[in-house]
C-alpha cells in the first residue's frame, strides 16, 4: 500500500535537484475535513472498491524492485526508534501499509532491539516481506490487514505499540475512511506513543498531471493509470483529521524538491508532507 517519494520518469535520468526554491504550480483545490457521514464500500468510487486487487497486481508486477529502501527514516526520526537500555522495554513499531518492506528492513538493521509489527492489505505485499532474505519471525510479525475495515487490536495488543509509521500509506485510502484508520491506530498505540507520517502534499507535480488528465475522484483524490489511488494532503486537512481522532500535533511541515530533466528540458516540483502526532 505504500508509495514512494522517489521521482521516476521511466529510464530518463534526473540531471539536477534544487531543494532551495519551489517553482510555482497551477492552483489545486484544497479540500477541508468535513463531518459528512462515512459511506460504505458499495458507494465508493470504482477504483476505491478495486483498490486491493489493483495493489495486488502492482506488487505482483513490480515485486520489490519499484521502491528504494527508505534509509532516510533513521535520519528524520531516529530518536523515535532508538533502542532502550534493556531488552524488556525494547521499542515496538507498527508499520501500516508495509508494502515490500522498504521501511521495516532498514529499521531493523539500524536498531537491533526494535520489534516490528507490519501489515498491508495486499497479500502480494505480505508475501514479499516474508520472502525477504532478512525476514525473521523473531523481529517481524507481518500480517494481512485492511486498517480501514479490520480491527488491528485483534492481532496487535491494545496500547502496546510505541510508534506507528505511515509512509505513503494514508494517501492510498479513500478520504471517507481515513478517520477510521486513524482511530484504529489509536487502539494499539501506547499513551504518549507517536504516529510518524510522510506522504504526498497538495501541489505535487503528480497531482497536476492527474488533474490535467481528468482523473480526479474527489477533491485532492485521484486514480492513476494502474488503478491505484492517491490523495494529496494539505497541512490543515491532515492536522484536522488527527486532532478529530483525539491526537495531539507535535510537528507538521511541507517541503519540496525542484527536479530538472535536462534531456526533456523540463522542471517539476515534488511536494511531500511530514508530520508527527502523539496519543495523549
Amino acid at each position: 500500500m505504500s508509495s514512494s517519494s522517489n521521482f521516476m520518469m521511466g529510464s530518463i535520468p534526473i540531471a539536477a535537484v534544487d531543494r532551495r526554491n519551489c517553482c510555482q504550480l497551477p492552483t489545486i483545490r484544497v479540500g477541508s475535513l468535513t463531518s459528512a457521514e462515512y459511506v460504505n464500500d458499495n458507494s465508493e468510487h470504482y477504483f476505491c472498491r478495486k483498490s486491493v486487487s489493483c495493489w495486488d497486481k502492482f506488487y505482483k508486477r513490480h515485486q520489490n524492485k519499484f521502491f528504494k529502501d527508505r534509509h532516510y527514516l533513521e535520519k528524520d526520526w531516529g530518536k523515535y526508534f532508538s533502542d532502550t537500555d534493556d531488552d524488556v522495554n525494547a521499542k515496538v513499531l507498527l508499520e501500516v501499509g508495509c508494502g515490500a518492506g522498504n521501511s521495516i528492513f532498514p529499521l531493523i538493521a539500524a536498531y537491533p532491539k526494535l520489534f516490528v509489527h507490519a501489515c498491508d492489505f495486499s497479500s502480494q505485499a505480505v508475501t514479499l516481506v516474508k520472502s525477504h532474505s532478512n525476514f525473521t519471525e523473531d523481529r517481524i510479525n507481518v500480517f494481512l490487514c485492511d486498517a480501514a475495515n479490520d480491527d488491528l487490536a485483534e492481532t496487535v495488543l491494545p496500547s502496546s505499540v510505541d510508534v506507528v509509521t505511515l509512509i505513503f500509506m494514508l494517501s492510498a485510502v479513500s478520504p471517507n475512511k481515513m478517520l477510521l484508520v486513524v482511530q484504529n491506530l489509536k487502539k494499539v498505540l501506547k499513551p504518549n506513543g507517536h504516529i510518524l507520517l510522510r506522504d504526498y502534499a497538495v501541489g505535487d507535480s503528480a497531482q497536476v498531471n492527474l488533474e490535467n488528465k481528468n482523473q480526479m475522484i474527489s477533491d485532492n483524490f485521484y486514480f492513476r493509470g494502474d488503478g491505484t489511488c492517491s490523495f494529496y494532503f494539505s497541512e490543515d486537512f491532515l492536522s484536522s483529521l488527527f486532532v478529530r481522532a483525539g491526537f495531539n500535533m507535535v510537528d507538521i511541515n511541507t517541503y519540496c524538491r525542484q527536479m530538472e530533466n535536462r534531456l526533456h528540458n523540463i522542471t517539476v516540483q515534488r511536494r511531500w508532507i511530514r508530520a508527527i502526532f502523539s496519543k495523549p
